[in-house]
Protein backbone atom coordinates (compact mmCIF):
# COMPACT_ATOMS: atom_id res chain seq x y z
CA UNK A 1 0.00 0.00 0.00
CA UNK A 2 2.72 2.26 0.80
CA UNK A 3 4.10 1.46 -3.09
CA UNK A 4 0.70 2.60 -4.10
CA UNK A 5 0.17 5.98 -2.04
CA UNK A 6 3.96 6.67 -3.73
CA UNK A 7 2.79 6.20 -6.79
CA UNK A 8 0.05 8.59 -6.23
CA UNK A 9 1.59 11.19 -5.16
CA UNK A 10 4.38 10.83 -7.75
CA UNK A 11 1.47 10.71 -10.56
CA UNK A 12 -0.23 13.41 -8.90
CA UNK A 13 3.45 15.59 -8.23
CA UNK A 14 3.81 15.10 -12.35
CA UNK A 15 0.39 16.07 -12.74
CA UNK A 16 0.67 18.96 -10.83
CA UNK A 17 4.03 19.93 -12.96
CA UNK A 18 2.40 19.69 -16.31
CA UNK A 19 -0.33 21.73 -15.29
CA UNK A 20 1.98 24.37 -13.73
CA UNK A 21 4.11 24.14 -16.89
CA UNK A 22 1.03 24.32 -18.84
CA UNK A 23 -0.25 27.36 -16.66
CA UNK A 24 3.36 28.48 -17.27
CA UNK A 25 3.37 28.46 -21.04
CA UNK A 26 -0.25 30.01 -21.74
CA UNK A 27 0.78 32.92 -19.48
CA UNK A 28 4.05 33.08 -21.83
CA UNK A 29 1.86 33.25 -24.29
CA UNK A 30 -0.33 35.95 -23.21
CA UNK A 31 2.23 38.01 -22.69
CA UNK A 32 3.52 37.81 -26.06
CA UNK A 33 0.18 38.64 -27.13
CA UNK A 34 -0.05 41.47 -24.78
CA UNK A 35 3.17 42.57 -26.14
CA UNK A 36 2.20 42.63 -30.08
CA UNK A 37 -0.90 44.21 -28.93
CA UNK A 38 0.65 46.98 -27.47
CA UNK A 39 2.56 47.47 -29.91
CA UNK A 40 -0.27 47.74 -32.63
CA UNK A 41 -1.92 50.01 -30.09
CA UNK A 42 1.23 52.14 -30.06
CA UNK A 43 1.43 52.32 -33.69
CA UNK A 44 -2.08 53.00 -34.27
CA UNK A 45 -2.08 55.89 -31.90
CA UNK A 46 1.02 56.88 -33.68
CA UNK A 47 -1.13 57.35 -37.03
CA UNK A 48 -3.97 58.63 -35.08
CA UNK A 49 -1.84 61.44 -34.25
CA UNK A 50 -0.64 61.88 -37.77
CA UNK A 51 -3.76 62.24 -39.27
CA UNK A 52 -5.01 64.56 -36.54
CA UNK A 53 -2.04 66.51 -37.14
CA UNK A 54 -2.10 66.62 -41.23
CA UNK A 55 -6.32 67.83 -40.66
CA UNK A 56 -4.63 70.50 -37.97
CA UNK A 57 -2.56 71.64 -40.91
CA UNK A 58 -5.36 71.20 -43.58
CA UNK A 59 -7.66 73.84 -41.21
CA UNK A 60 -4.81 76.06 -41.05
CA UNK A 61 -4.21 76.00 -44.74
CA UNK A 62 -8.31 76.06 -45.84
CA UNK A 63 -8.86 78.86 -43.58
CA UNK A 64 -5.42 80.66 -44.67
CA UNK A 65 -6.50 80.20 -48.78
CA UNK A 66 -9.74 81.83 -48.22
CA UNK A 67 -8.33 84.67 -46.18
CA UNK A 68 -6.35 85.34 -49.32
CA UNK A 69 -9.01 84.55 -51.61
CA UNK A 70 -11.40 87.04 -49.85
CA UNK A 71 -8.96 89.81 -50.02
CA UNK A 72 -7.74 88.73 -53.92
CA UNK A 73 -11.89 89.41 -54.79
CA UNK A 74 -11.49 92.88 -52.48
CA UNK A 75 -8.64 93.67 -54.27
CA UNK A 76 -10.51 92.91 -57.51
CA UNK A 77 -13.62 95.11 -56.88
CA UNK A 78 -11.42 98.00 -55.27
CA UNK A 79 -9.76 97.80 -58.65
CA UNK A 80 -12.87 97.82 -61.03
CA UNK A 81 -13.74 101.47 -58.28
CA UNK A 82 -10.56 103.13 -59.49
CA UNK A 83 -11.74 104.45 -62.67
CA UNK A 84 -14.56 106.18 -60.61
CA UNK A 85 -11.66 108.16 -58.56
CA UNK A 86 -10.42 108.39 -61.81
CA UNK A 87 -13.45 110.45 -63.20
CA UNK A 88 -14.13 112.40 -59.92
CA UNK A 89 -10.71 113.28 -59.81
CA UNK A 90 -10.94 115.12 -63.76
CA UNK A 91 -14.73 116.36 -62.92
CA UNK A 92 -13.11 117.90 -59.92
CA UNK A 93 -10.32 119.43 -62.75
CA UNK A 94 -13.33 121.06 -64.41
CA UNK A 95 -15.95 122.45 -62.47
CA UNK A 96 -15.64 126.18 -60.75
CA UNK A 97 -15.01 126.58 -57.10
CA UNK A 98 -18.29 127.97 -56.37
CA UNK A 99 -20.44 125.34 -58.20
CA UNK A 100 -22.81 123.41 -55.96
CA UNK A 101 -21.80 120.38 -58.34
CA UNK A 102 -18.29 120.73 -57.85
CA UNK A 103 -18.83 120.88 -53.98
CA UNK A 104 -21.53 117.55 -54.20
CA UNK A 105 -18.16 115.61 -56.55
CA UNK A 106 -15.72 116.76 -53.96
CA UNK A 107 -17.96 115.08 -51.27
CA UNK A 108 -18.78 111.80 -53.15
CA UNK A 109 -15.04 111.75 -54.01
CA UNK A 110 -13.91 111.73 -50.39
CA UNK A 111 -16.53 109.69 -48.82
CA UNK A 112 -15.35 107.12 -51.47
CA UNK A 113 -11.94 107.84 -50.85
CA UNK A 114 -12.36 107.49 -47.27
CA UNK A 115 -13.99 104.46 -47.56
CA UNK A 116 -11.68 102.84 -49.41
CA UNK A 117 -8.67 103.83 -47.92
CA UNK A 118 -10.64 102.57 -44.20
CA UNK A 119 -10.96 99.12 -45.66
CA UNK A 120 -6.84 99.13 -46.69
CA UNK A 121 -6.78 100.90 -50.37
CA UNK A 122 -3.53 103.05 -49.75
CA UNK A 123 -2.41 105.77 -52.37
CA UNK A 124 0.99 105.30 -54.43
CA UNK A 125 3.76 107.80 -53.33
CA UNK A 126 3.72 110.73 -55.80
CA UNK A 127 5.56 113.47 -56.57
CA UNK A 128 9.10 114.25 -54.84
CA UNK A 129 9.76 110.52 -53.86
CA UNK A 130 12.09 108.24 -55.42
CA UNK A 131 11.26 106.53 -58.36
CA UNK A 132 10.38 102.77 -58.06
CA UNK A 133 9.24 100.30 -60.88
CA UNK A 134 7.52 98.74 -59.07
CA UNK A 135 5.14 101.25 -57.86
CA UNK A 136 5.72 103.86 -60.65
CA UNK A 137 5.21 103.85 -64.46
CA UNK A 138 7.32 106.00 -66.32
CA UNK A 139 5.22 107.72 -69.23
CA UNK A 140 7.39 111.42 -69.48
CA UNK A 141 10.96 112.58 -68.76
CA UNK A 142 12.11 115.80 -67.54
CA UNK A 143 15.36 116.92 -67.58
CA UNK A 144 16.61 117.36 -63.92
CA UNK A 145 19.74 118.81 -62.29
CA UNK A 146 22.84 117.27 -60.50
CA UNK A 147 21.90 117.36 -57.39
CA UNK A 148 19.64 114.17 -57.23
CA UNK A 149 20.35 110.78 -56.39
CA UNK A 150 18.81 109.50 -59.43
CA UNK A 151 15.67 109.86 -61.04
CA UNK A 152 12.49 111.31 -58.73
CA UNK A 153 8.82 111.55 -59.61
CA UNK A 154 8.08 114.79 -60.73
CA UNK A 155 4.37 115.28 -61.79
CA UNK A 156 1.61 112.54 -61.38
CA UNK A 157 -0.08 112.04 -64.11
CA UNK A 158 -2.97 109.29 -62.76
CA UNK A 159 -3.10 108.31 -59.46
CA UNK A 160 -1.56 104.80 -58.46
CA UNK A 161 -2.87 102.27 -55.74
CA UNK A 162 -1.89 99.57 -53.33
CA UNK A 163 -4.91 97.22 -51.73
CA UNK A 164 -3.12 95.98 -48.37
CA UNK A 165 0.50 96.29 -49.34
CA UNK A 166 -0.23 94.80 -52.96
CA UNK A 167 0.26 97.27 -56.14
CA UNK A 168 -3.53 97.47 -58.10
CA UNK A 169 -2.23 100.02 -60.41
CA UNK A 170 1.12 101.57 -60.22
CA UNK A 171 0.85 105.38 -60.38
CA UNK A 172 1.09 106.82 -64.02
CA UNK A 173 4.27 109.56 -63.27
CA UNK A 174 6.79 111.82 -65.34
CA UNK A 175 10.09 111.33 -63.64
CA UNK A 176 13.18 113.93 -63.78
CA UNK A 177 16.27 113.31 -63.16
Amino acid sequence: MSEEFDNEQVVEEATQIVEEAEAAELVEEDLDELGLLAKERDELRAVAQRIQADFENYKKRAIRQAEESATRQAGDVVASLLPVLDTLELAKGHATADSPDASALLQVQAQLLDILTKLGLEAVPGVGEPFDPQFHDAVAHAEGDEATDGPVVDEVLRAGFAWRGTVLRPAMVRVKG
